[in-house]
């Protein structure tokens, strides 16, 4: 697969993956029943190690590594700090205002991924912030 088929993959894994996670969060929100679906707890797998799975060879395609590139470091340790966000957001919130800042967390960690991965700057969209 060349280069921009790979990106297009990966792209199109991480807004189904951002899609469905604030769908779940929600769905958690309102305590619905479809949650309990096998199906809805299966999906995000797939997706997700899509979504990875594509990073890692986009990666090895541009022959970059974290240690050489601040911003894919960066990426790294925000896709970190989106899984532990997420788990507090959907498992783990003792209760729905912990779970409901879990998940607004998680999303705002998420559009920082994002910006990271456009700006190639491991401040992402923080840069317009700091002036």
């Amino acid at each position: 697969m060349t280069y921009l088929e790979i990106k297009l993959i990966h792209e199109t894994a991480a807004a189904i993956s951002i899609t469905g996670f604030v769908a779940r969060g929600a769905g958690m929100l309102r305590r619905a029943r479809w949650l309990e679906r096998r199906d809805v707890r299966m999906v995000p797998h797939v997706v997700d190690t899509v979504l990875l799975a594509s990073a890692v060879v986009l990666a090895w395609q541009l022959r970059l590594s974290p240690l050489a590139a601040p911003w894919l470091a960066a990426k790294i340790i925000g896709l970190v700090v989106y899984i532990a966000l997420g788990m507090v957001a959907l498992r783990f919130g003792r209760n729905l205002r912990t779970r409901a800042t879990a998940l607004a967390a998680a999303v705002a960690v998420f559009a920082w991924i994002v910006s990271v991965a456009f700006t190639k700057d491991p401040r992402g969209f923080l840069v317009w912030l700091s002036g």
